[in-house]
């Protein structure tokens, strides 16, 4: 069974940070492209960053860049994502995602979902 399991949220003050991560099971994922998006409430889920299957290329909503950092290590099979700076408008179910048919960073098209872990930042 394919798996991606987030973990590392919480709640967090305003201005402290948070690092996500993402390990998948049941096949490799070194080969795909990775994401990160957040659902907050009553709105839609939206894109937060994405890399490249080696690491070399990342992409990053406006919102978050300069603040956060995604990374990945192939040999956990896992995808990170480092935020600093947290704002109560970073606030939201962040979801990490796999494209298994592309190795570049894009905002759309993922294949394989995890379940979410919940980041609360207090003003």
């Amino acid at each position: 069974q394919v798996q991606l399991v987030e973990s590392g949220g919480g709640l967090v003050q305003a201005g402290g940070s948070l690092r996500l991560s993402c390990e998948g099971s049941g096949r490799s994922f070194r080969s795909d492209a990775m994401g990160w998006f957040r659902q907050a409430p009553g709105k839609e889920r939206e894109f937060v960053a994405a890399i490249s299957w080696n690491g070399g290329i990342t992409d990053y909503a406006a919102s978050v860049k300069g603040r956060f950092t995604i990374s990945r290590d192939n040999a956990k099979n896992t995808v990170y994502l480092q935020m600093n700076s947290l704002e109560p408008e970073d606030t939201a179910v962040y979801y990490c995602a796999a494209d298994r048919d592309s190795r570049w960073p894009g905002r759309t098209e993922y294949d394989y979902w995890g379940q979410g872990t919940q980041v609360t930042v207090s003003s």
